[in-house]
């Protein structure tokens, strides 16, 4: 119980840490545009766990990092973060009215200006990554390199890629091997956990191979998430979620408790688990709290 409240108390820190930064990028809700700053606002303000960017800030620290250089882009991987969930709670898609225990974007101010809030979102995520340019003129290589890590990430052959496969196979209704839903899961979820933990040890100048060591740790990670998400999704308890449970059956969805059953889908996080916590410790740098994050992200509750 101890150790549970010392590792709340020290996210606690890093979430506070976080938002602050985040909040300093945010439009001003003013002029005509007005409404749509708002529904951004609303959107990236008030919840969330922060885990994104706080991967991010970690492994920058962990091989030395100390500038600001850091803070856009710890702003940017949120902000895309969130236009994603924006879309995906979305009536075309998910169709979600709850999300961290509050009304989506959509259930506020209708599914037009939500689709504008996270289209903002996607877009000052870019404007915002570009300011570290300014920040650490002298960092050019390192901040080009993490641009195009957040744009391949966040696109067609990431995040965005995967949540298309996801709606194709719900739109044809038709069955998903193991494959094709690792395919799903490795970009839907795992690809912003990959890029968080990689643009934190590019910014710091660490090497190539522990960049590439870093993605695979972001890929166990994130498979091992959205496993756990869809055993949530089972058995979870919805006001600990703060969202609806066993909306996945209703909607007929295959997840991957549905192809291997709820005890092989624990095993499997396991499993992943280790395969990170393993990596880890071949990286040439420690952070114990970093280690700590992880296990968190495979095992929460909500």
């Amino acid at each position: 119980m101890a150790l549970e409240k010392s590792f709340n108390d020290a996210m606690n820190i890093r979430v506070q840490h976080v938002e602050k930064i985040i909040k300093d990028y945010l439009p001003k809700e003013e002029g005509y545009a007005e409404r749509v700053a708002e529904a951004v606002n609303y959107s990236i303000l008030g919840s969330g766990k922060r885990l994104r960017p706080i991967l991010m800030n970690e492994t920058y620290e962990m091989y030395g990092g100390r500038d600001k250089v850091i803070e856009p882009f710890i702003a940017a991987i949120e902000m895309i973060h969130t236009y994603s969930l924006v879309h995906d709670d979305l009536p075309a898609m998910d169709n979600d009215m709850y999300r961290r225990g509050k009304k989506t974007t959509h259930a506020v101010y209708g599914p037009g200006m939500a689709t504008l809030a996270g289209d903002a979102l996607l877009n000052m995520a870019f404007e915002v990554a570009l300011k570290a340019f300014e920040i650490s003129p002298d960092k050019t290589t390192e901040i080009i390199k993490a641009c195009r890590i957040l744009a391949d990430k966040a696109g067609i052959h990431g995040m965005l890629g995967g949540q298309a496969a996801d709606v194709d196979a719900e739109d044809r209704k038709r069955f998903i091997d193991e494959a094709e839903l690792l395919f799903i899961h490795r970009n839907k979820t795992a690809a912003l956990l990959e890029c968080s933990l990689m643009i934190g040890a590019v910014l710091a100048g660490a090497p190539q191979s522990e960049v590439d060591k870093l993605e695979e740790i972001g890929k166990s990670v994130g498979i091992a998430f959205q496993i756990r998400d869809d055993i949530l999704d089972v058995e979870g308890d919805e006001k600990i979620l703060g969202k609806h449970v066993g909306s996945d059956a209703e909607n007929q969805k295959s997840t991957y408790v549905t192809l291997k059953g709820l005890e092989q889908a624990r095993v499997d996080v396991e499993t992943l688990s280790q395969e990170a916590i393993e990596l880890t410790k071949k990286l040439s740098a420690r952070n114990d709290f970093l280690d700590e994050v992880i296990e968190y992200l495979i095992n929460r509750v909500k």
